[in-house]
């Protein structure tokens, strides 16, 4: 993966339950990190296809591993407005290079 095709800003954030001082929580989301990645939107490519009948993902964001940092299905991606719940990380042929996360998007509504 080149740095060329990397060209979309992401932020990886994570919630984290903050306690007033009446002792009610609260929801916040905390940025973790941001990057730049590559991302595919779901089409009809064979790889979408073959991936269609298990996977609930909207979105593929592949991108450069962070040290230190473990990107889990706790986590969330922010990208251009929307926001996007991560479904499943993959380590791209084991080398610890990149990761390839599918996600799905949280669309606001009730």
């Amino acid at each position: 993966m080149s740095y060329g095709k990397m060209n979309t800003l992401i932020t990886i954030t994570k919630k984290e339950f903050v306690k007033d001082n009446e002792g009610f929580k609260t929801e916040t989301d905390i940025t973790v990190a941001e990057t730049r990645a590559y991302r595919e939107g779901r089409h009809g490519s064979k790889r979408w296809v073959n991936m269609a009948s298990f996977s609930t993902a909207t979105d593929l964001f592949r991108f450069r591993v962070i040290p230190g940092l473990a990107v889990t299905t706790d986590m969330k991606i922010l990208c251009g407005g929307q926001s996007f719940e991560i479904t499943s990380v993959e380590n791209v042929k084991g080398r610890g290079m990149y990761l390839e996360v599918l996600a799905q998007e949280v669309k606001p509504g009730g």
